[in-house]
């Protein structure tokens, strides 16, 4: 008999029902389930901060920001995957009953020693993978650097960095958004 771990494949359906009653948050791989550990208080400070900026900048715009309560659902070739970032926003969100967008365009995910090979690995491809995606940062707990992932005009991603206390970060720099009343693009600025 073999020692290696064997995986028990769950559906998404199954996955789903679980997650409604399970006491912690669980991510979703291609018919995988893993736990997630507690944040500590300064990985949820960043996440909080976060937030805030996005909910004050986006407040009277038809954009949502959203919190680590909620999943993002990724459709990839080898499988469906859930994630739940610390905070991201969509300007398309998906049914008041759903527990998941499809969508976002800013995706943001705190990352500590525990979880930075994810975060930057796995996860990065995964988030870059969505067609509405305009922005995914990478925040680092232990010092003030945020690594960003910006799509160009010509639909690759850019990778810049936020490094200090001082540091600004424009989440919508030459990100275009589809006019929710119109079904067209428009960039941040003809939206103002």
């Amino acid at each position: 008999m073999s020692t290696a771990e064997k995986w028990h494949f769950v559906s998404v359906e199954d996955y789903l029902a679980e997650e409604e009653r399970s006491p912690t948050k669980r991510e979703y791989r291609a018919g995988v389930v893993y736990a997630m550990a507690e944040a500590k208080n300064s990985h949820n400070r960043i996440a909080t901060n976060a937030l805030g900026q996005l909910y004050s900048q986006l407040r009277g715009r038809p954009r949502q920001p959203c919190n680590s309560d909620t999943k993002i659902r990724i459709r990839l070739l080898d499988g469906t995957r859930f994630y739940y970032p610390d905070a991201f926003v969509v300007c398309q969100p998906n049914p008041p009953d759903d527990v998941f967008h499809d969508a976002p365009v800013v995706v943001l995910e705190v990352a500590s020693a525990s979880t930075r090979r994810i975060d930057l690995g796995e996860k990065r491809d995964a988030y870059l993978s969505i067609p509405s995606l305009a922005v995914y940062l990478v925040a680092e707990v232990k010092e003030p650097f945020v690594r960003i992932f910006r799509r160009s005009p010509f639909g690759d991603f850019r990778n810049e960095a936020a490094e200090g206390l001082d540091a600004v970060i424009d989440l919508y720099e030459g990100a275009s958004f589809e006019d929710e009343t119109t079904d067209r693009f428009v960039s941040e600025e003809d939206a103002d």
